[in-house]
C-alpha cells in the first residue's frame, strides 16, 4: 500500500558530495587507509580509534563495515548482494511489511497496480508444455494480426518454446517488450496443416482490476474489484454506468480475495458512496502527522443500499473501504474478518530500479480503529501463521470463537453500533466457510493442477462446438451440462497422480462442486471473467447471504 506523499529519491552523491556520502574513489582510498592501518599498524592503533568509527554516524559505521569486508575479506564477495542482504537485515527487524525488493521484483510488483504492461496481448495457460491462447485481448496487438483463441505459439523469432521445458517466465519475458518493437510468432491451429506465421508489433496491453460486473438480481448489482490500481476508479465507474442503465438501485460491492493496493483508488471509490465531509479514512505515524481523506459530496451511489463482501484474505485499501462504508453506516458488512494490514509504506526508489518500502504511518478507519492486526517486531514468521491460526482456532467457522476485549470497542458515527478494533475489520454479518464445498479430494486435484488442465484441454478440443451451440451466454448458463466423461478423466488422472477419494461419501461431496467450477471455467474460456463468477456465485454462500439481505424472501 503506498502512501500519498512522494518517493524518496537516493542518488550517488557527485564530487566533493556532502558529509556522510562517499564517492567510488573516496571509499577505495577510504578503504586503502583502514587496509594500511589494520595490517601493517594494528597494535599501533590506540583502542579508542578503533572502536569509535560509529560514534560520529551510524550510517559512517555501516559504510566502514561494508568497505572493510569488500576489501579485506578472505574471499571475494558480491558487493551488490552484500548491500542488498544488509537492507533486508535492517527491514526484517521492523514490522512485516516494510520490505525490499530487486528492480525486477519492482518491476513485477508495480505491473498490476499500474494498469498496463506491454507485450503481444494474449491469455495464455501452458498444457502439456505448450502454451495456449485461451484469449487474445480485445482490440490488442495479437487479435489484429489474426491470432485466435486455441492457437499454440510454438516459437518466438525463431526459437523453439514449445516441448523444451522453458520456464513460464522465460516465455513471459520473451513475449513482452517495449512497445513498438516487433515480434515473430510461428502458432499451430487445430485443422491447419502448416505452421502459420504472424508478425506482433507490441503494444500497451490494459490489466483490469475488476474480474466481474453483472445483474445479481433485477434492481440489484454486482462489481468484483480484484485489486486496488491506477485504473480502478475508471474501470468502477464504468461498471457502475453499465448497471444502471440495466436498472441497478442497489450495490453488491465484493472484495473477497481483494489484496489491496493503491491509497487513492480505495479513497475515490469510498467517496461514491459518502457524503461530503464523511471521513474515509486517516493515517497518522510517529513522524508523520495525520493526514484526513473525506467524502467531496459528488459521488452517483450516495443513494440506494450497498452491501460489501468480505473474508480473510481482503485487506488493505480493500479494508479502507469496508471501513469508511461500515463506520459511517452506509451499508452492510457480509462474510468474515478481513486480513488486518493497515501499515502505510512510503517507496524509496534506488538509481538501480530497486526499491524499499517502509511503513511510515498507520490506516484508521473513521470511528478510530486501527485496521492493522498485532504483530511482533521481526517475527515473520509468528504473522505469517497467523490466518492459520484463525484456522485452528475455529474463526472461520463460528463468530463465537472470535473474542474482543472491551478496549477494544468502537461505534459506529451515525447509528452508533458497536464495531471492534484490533486488526481486521469484523463483518456485521458473519458467513462461515463451507467445509462441505471444498472436500480434501477437491483441494488435491486443484492443487496439482488437475482440475485446470483438463478444462484446457477440454475447451481446445470442443471450442468452435460449444461456440456454435451456445452462441449466447444466457442459453449456455441455462442448458450447458458438464459431460460425465471430462469429471471421470479429471477422476483418472487423480488416480495417476495418487489423489483418490477416501470414500464414496467424499466423492458424492466433491462432483457437484467440480461440476460447477468446470461449467465456470469453461464459461471464462468462451467469455470472461464475469461469467466465471456469474457461475461460481451460484453457490457462493457470502453472495447469497448479501442477495437474501437485499432481496427479501418472499412471504
Amino acid at each position: 500500500m503506498n502512501a500519498t506523499s512522494k518517493p524518496i529519491t537516493l542518488r550517488r552523491a557527485e564530487k566533493g558530495g556532502t558529509s556522510g556520502s562517499c564517492t567510488p574513489l573516496a571509499a577505495r582510498l577510504f578503504a586503502c587507509f583502514l587496509f594500511c592501518i589494520f595490517t601493517l599498524f594494528p597494535l599501533s592503533v590506540p583502542a579508542q580509534l578503533r572502536f569509535n568509527f560509529g560514534k560520529e554516524s551510524p550510517v559512517r559505521k555501516l559504510q566502514v563495515a561494508e568497505m572493510a569486508i569488500s576489501n579485506l575479506y578472505v574471499d571475494s564477495v558480491d558487493e551488490q548482494k552484500l548491500v542488498e542482504d544488509a537492507i533486508r537485515g535492517m527491514l526484517e527487524k521492523l514490522d512485516p511489511h516494510s520490505a525490499y525488493s530487486t528492480a525486477k521484483e519492482t518491476e513485477a510488483l508495480n505491473e498490476p497496480l499500474e494498469g498496463s504492461f506491454e507485450g503481444i496481448g494474449v491469455q495464455f495457460n501452458l498444457i502439456q508444455d505448450t502454451l495456449l491462447v485461451i484469449q487474445p485481448v480485445i482490440n490488442g496487438p495479437s487479435e489484429k494480426v489474426g491470432i485466435v483463441a486455441g492457437d499454440r505459439i510454438v516459437a518466438v523469432d525463431d526459437t523453439a518454446i514449445a516441448g523444451v521445458k522453458m520456464p513460464r517466465e522465460e516465455i513471459m519475458r520473451r513475449l513482452r517488450g517495449p512497445k513498438g518493437t516487433k515480434v515473430r510468432l510461428t502458432v499451430v491451429r487445430r485443422g491447419i496443416a502448416d505452421k502459420l506465421f504472424f508478425t506482433v508489433t507490441r503494444a500497451k496491453i490494459p490489466v483490469k482490476t475488476i474480474d466481474a460486473v453483472y445483474m445479481l438480481r433485477p434492481q440489484v448489482g454486482y462489481i468484483r474489484i480484484s485489486s486496488f490500481g491506477a485504473t480502478t476508479y475508471g474501470e468502477f465507474m464504468e461498471g457502475v454506468e453499465k448497471l444502471r442503465q440495466e436498472g441497478m438501485r442497489d450495490l453488491v460491492l465484493d472484495l473477497q480475495e481483494n489484496g489491496g493496493g493503491y491509497l487513492q483508488a480505495a479513497v475515490q471509490i469510498a467517496n461514491e458512496f459518502l457524503h461530503k465531509n464523511d471521513l474515509i479514512v486517516y493515517t497518522q505515524g510517529r513522524r508523520a502527522p495525520r493526514t484526513d481523506f473525506k467524502g467531496e459530496g459528488n459521488g452517483k451511489l450516495i443513494d440506494g443500499r450497498v452491501v460489501v463482501l468480505v473474508n480473510e484474505f481482503t485487506a488493505s485499501a480493500a479494508e479502507i473501504v469496508t471501513g469508511a462504508i461500515q463506520d459511517q453506516d452506509r451499508g452492510q458488512v457480509v462474510g468474515r474478518r478481513t486480513f488486518g494490514k493497515g501499515l502505510v509504506q512510503r517507496p524509496v526508489p534506488f538509481p538501480d530500479g530497486s526499491m524499499m518500502r517502509i511503513t511510515v504511518a498507520h490506516y484508521y478507519t473513521p470511528s478510530g480503529r486501527c485496521i492493522q492486526k498485532p504483530y511482533t517486531k521481526g517475527d515473520m514468521e509468528d504473522y505469517a501463521r497467523e490466518l492459520d491460526n484463525r484456522y485452528k482456532h475455529g474463526e472461520l467457522y463460528s463468530a463465537d470463537s472470535i473474542h474482543f476485549a472491551d478496549s477494544l470497542k468502537f461505534y459506529t458515527l451515525r447509528r452508533h453500533r458497536t464495531v471492534y478494533g484490533g486488526g481486521g475489520i469484523m463483518p456485521d454479518f458473519f458467513v462461515p466457510l463451507d467445509t462441505t464445498q471444498y472436500t480434501r479430494l477437491h483441494r488435491e486435484l486443484s492443487a496439482k493442477s488437475i482440475i485446470i488442465n483438463a478444462d484446457l484441454k477440454y475447451i481446445d478440443n470442443n471450442r468452435k462446438k460449444l461456440q456454435q451451440q451456445y452462441p449466447d451466454f444466457a442459453d449456455f448458463i441455462a442448458h450447458y451440462e458438464v459431460p460425465q466423461s471430462l469429471t471421470d478423466e479429471i477422476l483418472r488422472e487423480g488416480e495417476k497422480q495418487k489423489v483418490k477419494p477416501r470414500d464414496a461419501k467424499e466423492l458424492q461431496q466433491t462432483l457437484p462442486y467440480l461440476r460447477l467450477q468446470l461449467k465456470a471455467l469453461i464459461a471464462r474460456d468462451l467469455w470472461d471473467m464475469t461469467e466465471y463468477f456469474q457461475i461460481m456465485n451460484q453457490v457462493n454462500p457470502i453472495v447469497q447471504k448479501a442477495v437474501t439481505l437485499l432481496v427479501p424472501a418472499k412471504k
